[in-house]
Parts: structure tokens; C-alpha cells; sequence
């Protein structure tokens, strides 16, 4: 029977989510826990990778065991093998054919810069001196939303060749000397996010015009478009699926 397993993680310390040789990631310790519980080998899949560094308030994966869960407890005794930086929120028994990744139907992510040096966000927040323009940056935004091709803010080597995502919402937001970018779209392609800010943040300090954003992404060109931002500031924040899925008697 599958399970999606639903958890959060501050990143800082881990190689990103999907497991890799000689390196700790947050999917090796998840498995690595699922295992100790259940007393087998586990393999999860999880609904898209984090690059090291990155955080999670909500991130899904799915798991086959063989017996039935008891949620509650499961839930309890996993986080007790953890690490605390670690944590599973909540567990849902879903149909076979689910599937953590493809069923996903909306990913949100949120960017977090701070103006004032504070050493509890040093590694959850991008710290700034530099003043903003979130109007400017707002405008630029508009051109993001709907189904577009952004090659542009895509790592070069990859081995993707659909550059194709949808995003419905960017936006930024400014409130207690801190900045916002929020984003949700179906999908993103790596890197994408942190080279999108690193691109509008030039914006922002009047290096680069509106105009000279579109043609950017235009463009398709990585070389044309902005920096990548460090990883601390973004967040994996929700991931949304279809309804049915995680509440079958809705």
C-alpha cells in the first residue's frame, strides 16, 4: 500500500533532498528513519528536489510498505529517529497509482531577504543593505504569469529539454525591513527560482529596465539573466495536489 508522507526541513546542513553517494541529504535520513521503523529496506520518491542549502515548511514523498500504518504512531516513533532538523507533519494513505511528484498540481516557493543583519536568520534569510525597488520589480513580474518557456533562468547543464512551465502567481512584497518573492507555478525547472530573484533584484537597484527583462526572457540565453541568490533565503512552501487525492471522503 502507498503512503505520502508529508514533512519539513531546514537545509542548511544536508546536499540538497534526493540522495546521493558520500553526502547527507534529506532524503537519505528519511529513508534511513522510514527503514529503523519499519524494519526494511524503504525507498522514497519524493514530489521534486531542493538544492543544498534550500529549506522546506512543506515538501511530499511517497513510500510502498507492505502492512498497514498506525499514522499517529508511525508519526511519533519516525520523528523520535530524525535528526531535529527534520520533521514528518503528517502521513496519508493514498491510492497505488498516486504518485508524489506527477500528481503534484502546484509548487509555491518563497524568497526571504532581510535588510538588518540578524544573527537568528543568518541562515534562513538573505541579508541586504541595498534598498529595493518593489514596484519596478512588481512590473516585471507581470510577465512571468501563464504558460511560458523560461530557459533562461535554467541551469545550463541539465537534462531537461522542456523549458515549458506555468506560473500563476509572483509577486513581492515588503513589510518590517524585510523582502518577500513569492512564486507558484506547476513546475520549476532547477534553479530557476534563485536565478529569477538574483534577475529581478537588478531590477530592484535599477541596474536592469523592464523592457531588458522581457527581452531576456526572450532570449533563452542563462548568460543573459541575473545571478543565482544563495540558497538560505528560499523555501519550499506548499505543494498542492488534487483534492481527492489526500482527502478521498471530501
Amino acid at each position: 500500500m502507498r503512503y505520502f508522507i508529508e514533512v519539513s526541513y531546514q537545509g542548511q546542513v544536508y546536499h540538497g533532498w534526493q540522495v546521493q553517494q558520500n553526502a547527507s541529504t534529506i532524503q537519505q535520513e528519511i529513508n534511513e528513519a522510514l527503514g529503523k521503523y519499519c524494519r526494511c529496506s524503504i525507498e522514497t520518491v519524493g514530489s521534486g528536489r531542493t538544492d543544498t542549502g534550500v529549506h522546506a515548511v512543506q515538501q511530499f514523498c511517497h513510500v510502498d510498505l507492505l502492512n498497514q500504518l498506525d499514522v499517529s504512531m508511525a508519526i511519533h516513533k519516525i520523528n523520535g529517529i530524525l535528526p531535529p532538523d527534520i520533521a514528518v507533519i503528517n502521513i496519508y494513505q493514498v491510492p497505488d497509482h498516486a504518485h508524489a511528484r506527477f500528481d503534484a498540481i502546484s509548487r509555491s516557493y518563497e524568497y526571504r531577504i532581510s535588510r538588518k543583519k540578524d544573527p537568528f536568520l543568518q541562515h534562513k534569510s538573505y541579508y541586504l543593505r541595498e534598498t529595493l525597488d518593489i514596484e519596478e520589480m512588481n512590473e516585471a513580474c507581470k510577465f512571468l504569469i501563464g504558460k511560458k518557456d523560461f530557459k533562461c533562468f535554467s541551469r545550463v547543464k541539465t537534462s531537461v529539454d522542456n523549458f515549458i512551465c506555468t506560473i500563476s502567481q509572483a509577486h513581492w512584497e515588503a513589510h518590517n525591513g524585510r523582502y518577500c518573492f513569492y512564486v507558484s507555478a506547476n513546475r520549476f525547472l532547477r534553479g530557476m527560482v534563485r536565478t529569477l530573484v538574483g534577475t529581478l533584484m537588478e531590477i530592484g537597484t535599477g541596474k536592469l529596465t523592464v523592457p531588458q527583462f522581457h527581452a531576456i526572457m526572450k532570449s533563452r540565453d542563462r548568460r543573459a539573466a541575473g545571478r543565482s541568490v544563495p540558497a538560505h533565503g528560499l523555501f519550499l512552501t506548499k505543494i498542492i495536489y488534487p483534492e481527492q487525492l489526500l482527502n478521498p471522503d471530501s
